[in-house]
């Protein structure tokens, strides 16, 4: 590459244009004649470069012949030499001297167009540096003068940017409000966007831009354009009627009511009346949280408060947990499922939020999925080490499951009334726990009907069922300690609810029969009653009894009693009936109650479950099969032989036998 800065400064640049156009075209034939007679001899070789030097200004002679001169005479080079008619020593000293000086001047050439600054040249054994001879021409074996090395390209230089164009504020702002009046707010957002990057610093444009937002219901991003207009104009009373109504859109009323009351002059109570109404609502809703019983009044004061919000905005998130704790006040099912519904909808926008896991956590409780329940107590300490609530929480729900199984250890190792007294303390680890507490009182109604309490087991059973309507094994519970305690009436009538609110319950129609039938064996004569012995006394417990009744009893004893009688025969029976196995089984089970007619009365067997619609108390199948395999059972049925017979015994004292006839079935076939 031809550095262009070696040309002398002071020549003229007409002379020098001339000399060299003078130069090369006298060197070009030179050159070209010595190449072409490679072979010519040294004599007249010497003639062509001496006539050639003469045919040449004084200012410009060639390299080799200053090349020879200089090394003979040791004279100094002018600054006006061309690089390539300097030989290489010369060249390299000139270029490593100006390595060290100022930039230099463009070359002649370029005048037209400026040249890029040079700073400093490569050194000599670097990439891009000149060589040591300015061209060899291998070909010949000789050291000649090359081709000089063409100029570099005219760089022209950078374009200059396009002028920006000059944006006018109020143009942009007038074509803002004419959008805004036609109600076209994203293209009025557009022009007010342009006003704002002409002039960031004008209140004015960002307030209009905050009204087109709000009236796209984009009220975040119109919060941050009035909160930026009141700072760069305090004051402003538009620009704070907007930012009071922002706010009020956002649910966030106290932050409303403290913009109104910078406004001066003071706003009327029309103004404030949305944020002050919304602040009511909220007010109630939180009042009825902490001291009512009830989550209903807390759900329709916060309903009443989001009607002030803004078209699109979201609840904010203190009034979703707000209405997550109304519905576990609640504590129904419909509602346990909002409860949950609120927790997820906190849960997606930060599944990190520490109160949402503990209300989700708390719903899980309450519907009794206690596993679940603690892992998401334990994912709320991993956000907040110190949250509160999820350490109560956690640690209610690992004592609650502790002294529920202890309970339960206690019943199935017939320990009742340790059972009942573990029960009756668990009740008092949560009483808000509607769901959990209606299980564990359920629980503890089956341990008294073990204690033979029916009355206690009954109270806890409706309070079980007040807590939640809908436990049917609470209801179920109920019915059996109501027949045990002697209201079979009562307990016929609860197994028929269930039936008819739960038909697919199973073995609701099994309960039915035998509640019907031990109905029935109420209204007979209580053999154990008489005897004043319990339904699983033993055979000398029985027998016992019935001496000292006897005794007490006896007619001989009461002459003045006319009733004395009458009892002493009731005695009597009583105990003919239950010491002997055979029918103290059938009088349990209730098999000397049903009449053969009833069975196969209006054309089938009334009340075998479908076998026609005969009257009469409804039969078990499977005490008929027992009746039928057991006890004397159908013998004669297989073909032929004696005819069937229903008989009782007499009383000892006297009662007379009670023969039904023969009526067709095997002899001993008894009810």
């Amino acid at each position: 590459m031809v550095l262009p800065s070696f040309f002398s400064k002071s020549s003229p640049k007409k002379k020098r244009s001339s000399d060299d156009t003078t130069t090369k075209e006298n060197l070009r034939p030179a050159l070209s004649s010595t190449r072409s007679s490679g072979k010519k001899s040294p004599n007249k070789l010497t003639r062509d470069r001496e006539s050639y030097r003469e045919s040449r200004p004084s200012s410009a002679p060639s390299s080799r012949s200053y090349t020879k001169s200089h090394n003979r005479t040791g004279q100094q080079y002018p600054r006006d030499t061309h690089p390539l008619n300097l030989p290489p020593e010369e060249r390299q000293r000139r270029l490593s001297a100006m390595s060290m000086s100022d930039p230099l001047t463009p070359m002649d050439v370029d005048q037209e167009t400026p040249a890029p600054e040079l700073t400093s040249s490569p050194p000599p054994d670097a990439p891009g540096a000149f060589p040591d001879t300015n061209g060899t021409d291998h070909a010949n074996g000789a050291n000649g003068v090359g081709s000089p090395v063409p100029p570099p390209h005219r760089t022209s230089a950078t374009p200059a940017p396009p002028p920006k164009l000059t944006v006018d504020a109020e143009q942009c702002k007038a074509a803002g409000n004419k959008f805004f009046k036609a109600k076209d707010y994203d293209k009025a957002i557009k022009e007010y966007s342009k006003a704002i990057e002409a002039d960031p610093q004008s209140s004015t444009y960002l307030s209009n831009r905050s009204a087109a937002l709000i009236s796209a219901n984009r009220f975040k991003e119109a919060l941050e354009d009035a909160k930026r207009a009141d700072e760069l104009e305090p004051g402003n009373p538009k620009v704070l009627h907007r930012l009071a109504r922002i706010y009020t859109n956002l649910g966030q009323p106290s932050e409303a009511l403290e913009v109104y009351s910078r406004i001066q002059p003071p706003v009327t109570a029309k103004d404030k009346a949305p944020a002050v109404s919304m602040q009511m609502h909220v007010k109630q809703a939180e009042d009825a949280l902490r001291e009512g019983t009830t989550g209903s009044m807390v759900i329709h004061a916060l309903d009443q408060a989001e009607r002030g919000l803004g078209v699109g905005v979201d609840r904010p998130r203190k009034w979703k947990l707000t209405r997550g704790e109304a519905y576990l006040k609640m504590g129904n099912i419909n509602a346990l499922g909002d409860a949950q519904n609120m927790a997820m909808s906190l849960l997606r926008s930060n599944n990190q939020d520490p109160e949402a896991l503990v209300l989700r956590g708390r719903a899980l409780y309450a519907q009794g999925d206690n596993d679940k329940a603690i892992q998401h107590f334990r994912s709320a300490l991993s956000c907040d080490p110190d949250f509160k609530d999820a350490v109560k929480y956690l640690r209610m729900v690992q004592k609650l499951d502790r002294m529920k199984e202890d309970g339960n250890t206690a019943f199935k190792t017939g320990r009742y009334q340790a059972a009942v007294d573990i029960y009756k303390q668990a009740l008092e680890v949560d009483p808000t726990n509607k769901g959990t507490n209606s299980k564990i009182l359920q629980n503890k109604a089956l341990s008294l009907i073990r204690l033979k309490d029916y009355k206690s087991a009954i109270e806890d059973c409706t309070r079980a069922l007040a807590l939640d309507p809908t436990y049917l094994k609470a209801r179920k519970t109920k019915a059996s300690a109501l027949g045990k305690s002697g209201d079979w009436e009562a307990a016929v009538r609860e197994y028929k609810a269930i039936s008819e609110t739960n038909p697919q319950e199973p073995g609701i129609a099994k309960d039915i029969r035998n509640a019907e039938l031990e109905l029935k064996k109420s209204k007979r004569k209580d053999y154990y009653k008489i005897l004043g012995v319990e339904k699983d006394a033993g055979e000398n417990e029985i027998k016992k009894a019935y001496r000292k009744l006897a005794i007490v009893h006896h007619p001989d004893k009461n002459p003045d009693d006319e009733e004395a009688a009458d009892r002493f025969k009731d005695i009597g029976e009583a105990y003919e009936t239950l010491s002997d196995s055979q029918k103290r089984a059938r009088y349990d089970s209730g098999e000397d109650l049903i009449d053969p007619s009833e069975m196969f009365a209006q054309g089938g067997m009334g009340g075998m479950g479908g076998f026609g619609g005969g009257g009469g108390v409804q039969i078990d199948p499977e005490m008929l099969f027992n009746m039928m395999n057991g006890g004397g059972g159908m013998g004669g049925m297989g073909g032929g032989g004696s005819s069937f017979s229903f008989s009782t015994g007499g009383s000892p004292f006297g009662g007379g036998a009670r023969g039904r006839g023969s009526s067709g079935f095997p002899p001993g076939f008894g009810f």
